[in-house]
């Protein structure tokens, strides 16, 4: 499962195509040699995601006026396998796929798929499918809260204040024996769980089993930054007694990154503060944000492996942000420095999307993706091929995963950096320019293995 591909680790050193280095797997480990799997790669050393978010891949409703009906539209990411493999990924990272009242995250039951995508066998289908062809599944956990409509909210409203199921939830009553339930950011269809009630904790460590039992590798943590690192010592500690190997990272935007990955025992954080910096020095000709923000990745690299991303379904895309030429560079960027790269459907295709502040604002960044490869337009073929050769560069240097940066040439609009790892070979030259000239190169020595210049 986390460990698919564990089998074809020592080909990246001896292939430069990543279609025939990710199909040496079949998605089998060997027992016959168990100890490989710690000793040659763990998942976050070969692993690079792409991350889907189904309803909007699927062109679900995402806010229904009436029950919607069972579909089976989830298969529909099975023909994308393919072209997540041909890309060089390895991973499928599935945004919220349980049933839900509307986008994803207002969870109504954690052990049913959401009708609009499909039922259980389908998932199990496609988690198997996955597997044959060497790719793991991560699934998005919404553990911080649940949807009003959830029938713990039910239930607590219905025992009333002296009820027993109230303390899993935050919620106060008035004199009437009204309640007023403690909400996500503010958002009312989004009622916090309470994380100190032992019941929660038995409630995600049966959610998290049931699927992995069913094949998912781990788990992305949404809005981790709420809930309480101490909770997730207790939940991931009991889910690797069953499966030592599980995967867990953490939704973290702001704060010490390194003291909630110690504190949480989970693996890893989202790296918001590089995403933030990549687009951001790029936007406004100011790398010297950029290298900051690096010196810090270094630093985070002492304790833990970050999940590092240049788009997510919760920011405008990085193409809106800053145009085709920004958006290659920020994939120079991206694949080039040590992490877990994560890369959202559409970021390979240039696609375009802005968030707004109301109902629904976040569909634009959330869109459909055609039936399969064949329907996509191409005018976003060029970046999905550049990915390829970074994606290529990078399977060749596996060290990169844990690599540190150092600066050679830093102003505002060019930034020359080393990526390095342990042994004194493992050395790359990144060039990004983003004066007159656009452009971007990786060279090994006097060899240049990747290049671009804006048309």
């Amino acid at each position: 499962m986390g460990l698919l591909l564990a089998d074809m680790c020592l080909a990246y050193l001896d292939s430069a195509n990543v279609s025939e280095i990710i199909s040496l797997s079949n998605g089998a480990v060997s027992d016959a040699v168990p100890s490989k799997r710690e000793t040659i790669m763990s998942f976050a050393d070969y692993t690079i995601m792409w991350h889907v978010y189904p309803l909007g891949f699927v062109g679900a409703p995402i806010r229904p006026e009436v029950t919607p009906p069972l579909t089976h539209s989830i298969k529909q990411i099975e023909n994308w396998l393919d072209y997540l493999i041909n890309m060089g990924a390895n991973c499928l990272q599935l945004g919220p796929i349980f049933h839900a009242e509307t986008h994803g995250y207002d969870t109504i039951d954690y052990f049913t798929v959401d009708p609009r995508l499909g039922t259980e066998d389908d998932v199990v289908h496609l988690i198997n499918v996955c597997r044959d062809k060497g790719i793991s599944v991560i699934l998005d956990g919404v553990f911080n809260h649940i949807g009003r409509a959830h029938p713990l909210v039910a239930q607590v409203i219905e025992e009333g204040p002296a009820g027993d199921h109230q303390s899993m939830l935050h919620v106060t009553w008035d004199d009437a024996g009204t309640p007023t339930f403690g909400t996500f950011e503010g958002h009312e269809g989004l009622v916090e769980l309470n994380h100190s009630d032992q019941r929660v904790v038995d409630l995600v460590v049966e959610v998290m089993l049931y699927w992995m039992q069913r094949g998912v590798a781990g788990w992305r943590l949404d809005a981790a930054y709420q809930v309480p690192a101490e909770f997730w010592t207790q939940v991931v500690a009991r889910v690797r007694e069953e499966f030592p190997d599980a995967w867990f990272v953490g939704e973290i935007i702001h704060g010490d990154y390194a003291a909630y990955v110690r504190e949480s025992d989970i693996n890893s954080v989202t790296q918001y503060e590089l995403w933030k910096a990549i687009w951001s020095s790029i936007n406004d000709a100011n790398f010297f944000e950029l290298d900051w923000c690096l010196t810090r990745n270094n630093d985070f690299l002492d304790t833990f492996t970050p999940m590092t991303f240049i788009g997510n379904h919760d920011v405008p895309r990085i193409a809106t942000q800053i145009g085709d030429a920004g958006a290659a560079l920020a994939a120079f960027i991206l694949f080039t420095i040590g992490g877990v790269p994560n890369i959202y459907y559409g970021d390979e295709q240039a696609f375009r999307g802005q968030q707004e502040k109301r109902v629904g604002g976040d569909d634009a960044v959330r869109p459909p993706y055609p039936m399969s490869p064949d329907e996509l337009p191409q005018d976003g073929m060029w970046l999905y091929r550049l990915y390829q050769e970074l994606i290529a560069c990078r399977r060749r240097h596996p060290w990169l995963v844990h690599a540190r940066t150092r600066t050679l040439e830093l102003t505002n609009t060019r930034y020359v950096y080393e990526s390095y790892g342990a042994d004194p070979s493992q050395v790359l030259r990144v060039e990004l320019d983003w004066g007159e000239r656009k452009a971007a190169q990786i060279s090994a020595g006097t060899q240049v293995l990747v290049a671009y210049t804006a048309g």
